[in-house]
């Protein structure tokens, strides 16, 4: 019996001290890995290997559970801070899940286990290497010279996309990304701005953290290229600040975004399975589409977490405006709007946890609603408001099956008090990053 112990003990220090080893040569070799990139300021072209797009499911079938699912993060986080895990935790478990790490540019990849909500699963560039874009110039849609960010993101390879200093970005027609990238501009100032903008279109697995996105224009009419073996002629572009168009597992994180021709995030034909979180909002009237039209019956599957987001000032409409699929609305700071906060048509499920809404000056529009509509069929659209702050007037009008206490209570939704929304949005935008601090 001793005998068995000892060897028990044996196999399992010998086992730890296999982990600990492999930890420490991954750490290292990414560490090495990022250092020549920065060096040589040069692209790798390693495949990742075992990338299944089979995997990559599209709309899940129960979106109560994934709303659970953001309940539960918030409640583990919370719990978490309360053993000191988290010196600098704020319960958004999205940000307490790499914020607090003062080397956070040494682990960078470690962003991608971060979302949650229906973008949960997007892992942007996370297998693949990283590229610095060292040029701001957009000088040719067609043939990108490397190191722009346009010859980043049209790579067949995933790709971890940095920044080697601050810039400004002006692109002269769509940025058209490929599949599996990360644009990741914690640590830089860097703003994509008085031209076109980003396009996300039949593509999956996108990660879109830390830019300023601003005076967006429409462009086209153009030979725009996709990737490194396609380019074809696009037709004029609305303007939007990011568009997704039939794209999925994508996850918008912590950018401030104004002031576009169009709307600042559309997402409409087919796209699911996407997380907007942690964005600061202002000066922009048609703010978030979601869904292309009432007769596009596609989009039923689509399926968008929108949460810790703070809609500010100069905000009209559209924060959002939903079709057809299931929106989860959860723990947003809506300080502006002029006419409407939340709104939509041709049924869609709507569900607001724990915001705090502050309605205008204006008689006219508290109400955070706005169903577009010329019947009373919106009637039996599921909206419901659970634990939403209501201030200044401000009101939500529930109706179908979600307005009854049964079945609120059945779907055990459990967001963070609205109360605490001040706190879990006040880093919303794009952060201040330094080397060697916590973000």
């Amino acid at each position: 019996m001793a005998a068995s112990l000892k060897l028990f003990a044996l196999c399992s220090l010998l086992l730890l001290a296999i982990v600990v080893s492999i930890n420490a040569v991954s750490s290292e070799e990414e560490k090495h890995e990022l250092q020549s990139l920065v060096s040589n300021s040069t692209i790798a072209d390693r495949t990742s290997e075992n990338l299944d797009m089979s995997k990559n499911g599209d709309a899940v079938d129960d979106p109560e559970m994934v709303a659970s699912m953001v309940g539960m993060s918030i409640r583990n986080g919370t719990e978490r801070r309360k053993l000191g895990y988290f010196s600098c935790g704020t319960g958004n478990p999205m940000d307490d899940c790499w914020r607090c790490d003062p080397n956070w540019q040494r682990h960078r990849k470690r962003l991608a286990e971060c979302a949650i909500g229906f973008g949960r699963n997007a892992v942007g560039g996370r297998d693949g290497r990283f590229y610095i874009v060292t040029n701001p110039n957009d000088d040719d849609a067609v043939n990108p010279k490397p190191g722009t960010l346009r010859h980043a993101v049209i790579q067949d390879k995933p790709l971890w996309i940095v920044f080697k200093r601050d810039m400004v970005i002006t692109l002269k027609q769509e940025l058209i990304m490929n599949s599996f990238k990360t644009i990741d501009a914690r640590g830089v100032n860097v703003h994509i701005a008085n031209g076109a903008c980003i396009t996300i279109q039949y593509v999956t697995n996108i990660i879109i953290h830390g830019l300023h996105i601003h005076d967006c224009k429409q462009t086209g009419n153009a030979m725009v290229r996709s990737s490194p073996s396609h380019y074809g002629w696009r037709t004029i572009a609305d303007g939007d600040g990011i568009s997704l168009f039939g794209a999925s597992h994508v996850w918008i994180d912590h950018n401030s975004l104004s002031n576009c021709a169009d709307g600042l995030i559309d997402a409409i034909m087919g796209s699911t399975a996407i997380t907007i979180s942690n964005n600061l909002f202002t000066h922009h009237n048609e703010v978030m589409l979601l869904g292309h039209s009432d007769s596009y019956v596609r989009d039923k599957v689509m399926q968008v977490t929108v949460a810790y987001n703070h809609f500010g000032e100069g905000l009209v409409q559209r924060m959002p405006r939903c079709r057809h699929g299931y929106f989860h609305v959860v723990n947003n700071d809506y300080t502006h709007w002029e006419m409407y906060a939340i709104g939509g048509s041709a049924n869609p499920t709507i569900n607001s946890q724990g915001n705090r809404y502050l309605a205008p000056a204006n008689p006219n529009a508290k109400e955070v609603t706005k169903r577009v509509v010329t019947t009373g069929k919106w009637k039996k659209w599921n909206w419901r408001s659970d634990g939403d702050l209501m201030l200044n007037g401000a009101y939500f009008i529930p109706s179908g099956a979600g307005a009854g206490g049964s079945y609120a209570k059945a779907s055990s939704l459990s967001a963070k008090p609205s109360s605490a929304v001040a706190t879990l949005t006040s880093g919303a935008g794009a952060l201040i990053c330094r080397r060697g601090r916590q973000c």
